[in-house]
């Protein structure tokens, strides 16, 4: 499947959010056909909805949260939808845009366990991680899948590399700033020429 120009075509739920933007705007610039799918296109907690929208697509990415939903219940129900939904629509690649808080440090704690961390987000965060808990068992063989984080946050000032254009694989580390548009790289082209498989990877400056 790809788009008139021979390159892949990617699905982005969520694509109305700074980092779904990001995404859209890096793939078109590489030329991959992008399709948009926000709320108003489908539910993305139905994996009929998911199989509809992402039909003749190679990869999807996804950045999605609903301000309105318990997050505890919502992740895992995406991250279910997204299992079922995708191989159904021939979709073989999944990139899902995850939170630091619950990437493992060099220590190997989450982030969100480490002394001074904030915690009045913490049900955010953990309801997050049952998403990809979700995803991770009822994946099945065929959809390789990876989420990809900030190693800490977004930052666009110097302080984070801004215009460097580069980025590495990092563990979780609350000082670390990485730019949207190199966050947005790094989805980009996992999504098309993945490296990451079944896994939590962070994303840093380099």
């Amino acid at each position: 499947m790809t788009n008139d120009s021979g390159k892949k075509k990617l699905i982005v739920f969520g694509a109305g959010g700074r980092v779904g933007r990001a995404v859209v705007a890096e793939a078109r610039a590489r030329g991959y056909g992008v399709t948009e799918a926000g709320r108003a296109d489908g539910n993305v907690t139905s994996a009929a909805d998911v199989a509809r929208l992402a039909a003749g697509h190679d990869a999807a990415v996804v950045a999605v949260y609903d301000a309105q939903a318990v997050p505890g219940e919502f992740f895992p129900a995406v991250g279910r939808a997204l299992a079922a939904g995708l191989p159904r629509a021939g979709v073989g690649r999944l990139v899902v845009v995850g939170l630091a808080s619950v990437l493992a440090t060099e220590a190997g704690a989450p982030l969100m366990d480490t002394p001074g961390y904030p915690q009045e987000w913490r049900g955010f965060c953990v309801g997050h991680a049952a998403g990809t808990e979700a995803l991770r068992a009822a994946a099945p063989a065929g959809l390789d899948w990876a989420v990809l984080s900030p190693a800490g946050d977004f930052g666009e000032g110097p302080e984070a590399g801004a215009g460097a254009r580069g980025y590495a694989f990092a563990a979780a580390e609350a000082a670390s700033r990485i730019t949207h548009a190199d966050f947005a790289r790094a989805v980009v082209e996992e999504a098309t020429a993945p490296t990451r498989h079944a896994e939590h990877a962070g994303v840093g400056p380099v």
